[in-house]
């Protein structure tokens, strides 16, 4: 009878240490997930952030530009004035 006891015992002790095991694989394929997310969500952001820096470039260029044309338009027509008189 106690034999039998002990078996029981020793099974439950058995199982339990499985389920821990099992629980602790678990949790470690999801942190591994997480991370890998994580990162993913890292470099995308990253990346979106570089797109944006080329695009505010572009855009001071343009209006880098502009100005130039605008100041050159403004010399030319002042010339023009100068001319006529």
């Amino acid at each position: 009878k106690e034999k039998k006891k002990e078996r029981k015992e020793e099974r439950k002790r058995q199982r339990k240490k499985e389920e821990k095991k099992e629980r602790k694989e678990e949790r470690k394929k999801e942190r591994k997930k997480d991370r890998k997310k994580r990162k993913r969500k890292k470099g995308r952001k990253r990346k979106r952030k570089k797109e944006r820096k080329e695009e505010r470039k572009e855009g001071r260029k343009r209006k880098r530009k502009k100005e130039r044309k605008k100041e050159e338009r403004e010399k030319e027509r002042k010339k023009g004035r100068k001319e006529q008189r």
